[in-house]
């Protein structure tokens, strides 16, 4: 097994919490994208929010609050469909819309950057087109932790995360959702959990490489 990036006495160690800040797919408490916000905040941690149009609408005030609070903001489509089942046409519409919402709620331009949702379209060369055509890339990740799951509390995305982290090293992108609530209690033992282990935290834009296509691709 070859020696992780970043490791100590390696250089620099840098990781980018990113979070894909949509309509939950099940229910949830409200109030945790807002409570992200908060820890970030008090840690003094840049992160990156990939933010789905519909939710900015329905949201504009959080969303607003992400871009004041100096977070990158990226683009995670509108509708959070599958960007394979779209049409060509229901591509622009779709990446359109996005970027139309995200830009009037938060006076930010989320270009280039957008993640496609499930990751689906990420090694899709009709997808990638279209984004290009958009002036957008897309922004993979090294460490998912599914964070999603029913079964996901806060100790066990901490866990996960920070084994993700350590396991990569040096430029490590995670991978998390702005709607589950054990991500919140996650976050601030990730927070001080990497920094412990000499980790500094950047926004993706401050890494020399982003990965284009999530791991399995």
């Amino acid at each position: 097994m070859s020696e992780a990036r970043g490791s100590a006495g390696s250089g620099p160690k840098r990781v980018a919490l990113t979070f894909d800040t949509e309509h939950p797919d099940r229910p949830t408490v409200p109030g945790v994208t807002d409570g992200l916000l908060d820890v970030l905040a008090a840690a003094g941690v840049p992160a990156t929010f990939f933010l789905q149009g519909r939710w900015v609408e329905a949201y504009p005030e959080t969303a607003r609050a992400i871009a004041a609070a100096g977070h990158l903001v990226g683009n995670h489509s509108h509708y959070h469909a599958e960007m394979p089942l779209l049409t060509d046409a229901g591509l622009v519409e779709d990446i359109g819309a996005s970027t139309r919402a995200i830009r009037e709620a938060t006076g930010a331009d989320p270009r280039p950057w957008f993640r496609c949702p499930f990751g689906a379209g990420a090694d899709d060369a009709r997808i990638l087109g279209a984004l290009a055509d958009a002036g957008y890339r897309h922004a993979g990740w090294h460490v998912d932790t599914e964070d999603w799951q029913p079964d996901h509390d806060g100790p066990t995305t901490e866990r996960d995360v920070v084994a993700g982290v350590t396991a990569h090293g040096d430029g490590a992108v995670v991978l998390l959702h702005g709607w589950p609530r054990g991500t919140l209690d996650a976050s601030a033992g990730i927070i001080d959990r990497l920094r412990s282990a000499g980790y500094t935290f950047v926004r993706i834009d401050e890494l020399d490489e982003v990965p284009t296509a999530p791991p399995w691709t």
